[in-house]
């Protein structure tokens, strides 16, 4: 896999490559995974704007996200139902049938999660998963410990998670729901390609674990390593725990050329 640090903005970068995979895939269906979070909220303005421009179109685009509160309704703030439509699908034009996100409000969890299996399958598999990283490398809501066979499933959110995304619900911990519905690892390794954005120095562990440590489900996003076309985009910031060879490579290749990307290959 690729590990490509950039000194620009990853969410212009990861939208410029999104245009890029559409415009390849000519007028067949194009299928991608998508993430939330505010390290994609620069990603989905720039889609926005290609669209609104008529530089791209969501016409043929069929979208699945990756994860969903339980408990929260489409319509509270800090639903990713919410978190999408006023990020991306309010200003693009994306068919309402061809957008899936998880029922966080489903009677039967479970029953979801198989029929959100069954529509990706349907669609004829993703071509490009977006996502991010969490800080103990979890991807999507599969925390550590997660099966790299794992599919989309319920998933109780570990402590440090629920205190990272306290900020979204008033820094309160406890108002953050305890559940969520989540594609699996397997789910996410099962797309044709992969890329992965993180950014900020909290992420910088889980960053060198990937680039640096084993491959283990204690760091989920180690699983990116097992994918033929997977690509973890990040920040320098996000790359600054990197030691030895791959910190080398990267001090000589900015000395080079300070203001290119930076491509290491894991």
């Amino acid at each position: 896999m690729k590990l490509i640090i950039s000194k620009h903005n990853l969410g212009l970068w990861a939208a410029s490559y999104i245009r890029a995979r559409w415009q390849a895939n000519g007028q067949k269906p194009f299928v991608l995974g998508l993430p939330t979070g505010g390290t994609v909220v620069d990603m989905y303005a720039s889609l926005s704007g290609l669209v609104q421009n008529g530089k791209m179109s969501f016409q043929n685009i069929i979208t699945f996200n990756m994860d969903e509160y339980v408990g929260l309704p489409p319509a509270h703030e800090q639903s990713y139902h919410y978190y999408m439509k006023h990020n991306l699908f309010d200003h693009v034009d994306a068919k309402a049938e061809n957008v899936h996100i998880l029922d966080g409000m489903a009677k039967d969890l479970p029953a979801e999660c198989a029929r959100y299996e069954s529509a990706i399958k349907q669609a004829g598999g993703i071509d490009l998963f977006l996502g991010g990283v969490g800080r103990n490398g979890h991807l999507a809501f599969n925390e550590p410990g997660s099966s790299f066979d794992s599919r989309t499933r319920v998933m109780e959110l570990t402590e440090s998670t629920r205190q990272a995304n306290a900020r979204f619900f008033n820094n309160n911990p406890a108002l953050v729901p305890v559940q969520a519905l989540t594609v699996g690892i397997g789910t996410v390794l099962d797309a044709k390609e992969l890329l992965f954005l993180a950014s900020g120095s909290s992420k910088a562990e889980a960053v060198a674990r990937l680039a640096q440590g084993e491959i283990t489900p204690n760091w989920p996003i180690t699983a990116l390593k097992t994918h033929p076309r997977a690509a973890l985009l990040v920040d320098p910031q996000a790359a600054s725990a990197l030691t030895g060879s791959a910190k080398a490579q990267l001090e000589e290749a900015w000395r080079q050329q300070p203001d290119e990307d930076v491509i290491l290959t894991l």
